[in-house]
């Protein structure tokens, strides 16, 4: 079968290291099931594994891909839960696993024509969600899930700030608090960006490090370092800030002061349980959400969707169809 591999890694030239090539067809061990991929979409974290980053050298060569929509051997239709671990090794939490991996980190992706996965991963897809919506969702929108309604307990009515409205993970965000009910508030450095939230659902969107019109319940934050002191000082007396990644830097000025005297609560947040994504699925079910898709090609074009999305200035989703 065909199939997009990690065959090495380079920082600075990290598509040098992605090849179309024929690999074997995958069997099934007992409690894993095959499924025919039928759409995979791109995420940051395909390029970090072409650079080497947070990416174990031992586990290349790798079929890359961590979104994944397709057919069981029966018929079924699923998306994949991405994250592959034992919730009894994390307390009855998946992501708590020490040894939890995502898709593509220890076991191959969906950038090929079947994949493998544990029967526990296969999550039904909505019929109303074509192959390529749904392999928009596992990762950013469950991750996204995860923080609004487990970590930070968003409900209808409550206030949030989404910090840089660009990314996929803060994009499903806005959408999903919105849609719950929430008002919405969200920060961009450019104007396009800022529109997009608005179109997302956000009430208002504002500049990095404006004032805002009010304090805020929750700041859902996957920037870091440069707005990590916008987003404490946004906060209500007994708020909370959930943090699902840094891509601005990792060591910002903690301010502690503000943060034990204003009581604030700090919370990571990784991926999602099984029970997380199939939820964001029912959510997006009973509201009628859709990812916004920027484009769609074939497996044999994914040179050029990698290269797209290293360019920046997407609206929305690149998503790689197998046929």
């Amino acid at each position: 079968m065909l199939a997009a591999v990690a065959v090495r890694q380079n920082a600075d030239d990290p598509l040098s290291g992605l090849e179309l090539r024929d690999v074997p067809v995958p069997q099934a061990q007992p409690g894993w099931t095959r499924v025919k991929v039928k759409a995979s979409s791109l995420n940051m974290h395909d390029v970090w594994t072409l650079r080497g980053i947070g990416h174990d050298p031992k586990n290349i060569p790798m079929i890359l891909g961590c979104d994944v929509a397709g057919v069981t051997e029966e018929g079924r239709e699923v998306v994949v839960h991405p994250i592959i671990a034992d919730a009894d090794a994390g307390r009855g939490d998946e992501t708590l696993d020490p040894n939890r991996a995502l898709l593509s980190e220890r076991h191959d992706g969906g950038f090929a024509e079947y994949i493998v996965v544990p029967d526990r991963c296969l999550v039904d897809k909505p019929p109303h969600l074509s192959f390529e919506e749904a392999a928009c969702l596992p990762v950013a929108w469950s991750t996204a899930y995860r923080m609004l309604f487990t970590q930070a307990r968003v409900t209808a009515g409550d206030r949030v700030l989404v910090q840089g409205a660009g990314g996929g993970v803060a994009s499903a965000a806005i959408a999903m608090a919105a849609a719950a009910g929430a008002t919405v508030y969200a920060t961009s450095r450019t104007e396009a960006k800022r529109q997009l939230a608005l179109e997302l659902g956000a009430h208002a969107a504002f500049e990095s490090g404006a004032r805002l019109p009010e304090r805020v319940d929750a700041v859902i934050e996957t920037v870091g370092e440069a707005t990590w002191a916008h987003s404490l000082r946004c906060l209500r007396p007994g708020g909370a800030i959930v943090i699902a990644g840094a891509t601005s830097g990792t060591a910002p000025d903690a301010d502690l002061g503000r943060v034990f005297y204003q009581q604030l609560r700090v919370l990571g947040s990784t991926g999602s349980t099984r029970h997380e994504t199939a939820a964001m699925l029912r959510l997006l079910t009973t509201t009628g959400l859709r990812p916004r898709i920027d484009r769609v090609l074939p497996l044999e074009r994914i040179h050029d969707a990698f290269q797209a999305m290293i360019g920046g200035e997407l609206h929305g989703k690149i998503v790689i169809s197998v046929s």
